[in-house]
């Protein structure tokens, strides 16, 4: 219910501040994944044609996706193929279940060579957790080399305990050790 109240206004206060400062509406993680706010129609272009997104992985409620955001089929129309997880903002973690969900899809386009854009409201939370699973998932590092990884590319992310207990259960449960991979510590 507060997600529900909070949504306009800090949707709004997202804008602005992204408006006002230099930051990035989304980022890079690497060639495969963009971690980032809410594809608002007026970036898809942009995402399309300049970062080559073929697919999206969605970590909104799906109030949060009226009004502002293409449609399932405005997205099909421009080749986008959507993984919808539905998440609670502001209380709200994804479970084990959606990481797992989440990071086979991102995979898959990865063997593509397609670009996902994973998102949730502000691209600090919700979107965050899963980004971190498929970097550990990936490169077998563990919880704080992934966040770490995150933070220098989009350092307004905000992983709090409960997206945290989520990201040791994930790496418990799905990610094998490294065993003498070149990339078991990120630059």
């Amino acid at each position: 219910m507060i997600g529900r109240l909070l949504f306009y206004p800090t949707l709004a206060w997202n804008l602005c501040w992204s408006g006002l400062t230099a930051r990035p509406w989304y980022d890079r993680l690497d060639e495969t994944v963009l971690l980032g706010a809410l594809p608002l129609r007026s970036i898809m272009k942009t995402l399309v044609e300049k970062e080559n997104v073929k697919a999206m992985v969605t970590m909104n409620e799906s109030y949060e996706l009226k009004y502002f955001t293409p449609s399932q089929k405005e997205l099909s129309d421009l080749g986008i193929e959507r993984l919808h997880l539905s998440t609670p903002d502001l209380t709200g973690t994804p479970t084990l279940e959606q990481l797992e969900q989440a990071v086979k899809f991102i995979l898959s386009e990865r063997d593509k060579q397609n670009s996902v854009y994973v998102h949730c409201k502000a691209g600090k939370t919700r979107s965050a957790t899963v980004a971190a699973c498929y970097l550990m998932q990936l490169h077998a590092w563990d919880v704080s080399t992934a966040v770490a990884f995150i933070e220098k590319k989009r350092p307004v992310i905000w992983l709090r305990d409960k997206q945290m207990k989520s990201l040791h259960s994930y790496h418990a449960n799905f990610v094998k050790p490294a065993q003498g991979k070149d990339d078991a510590n990120p630059s």
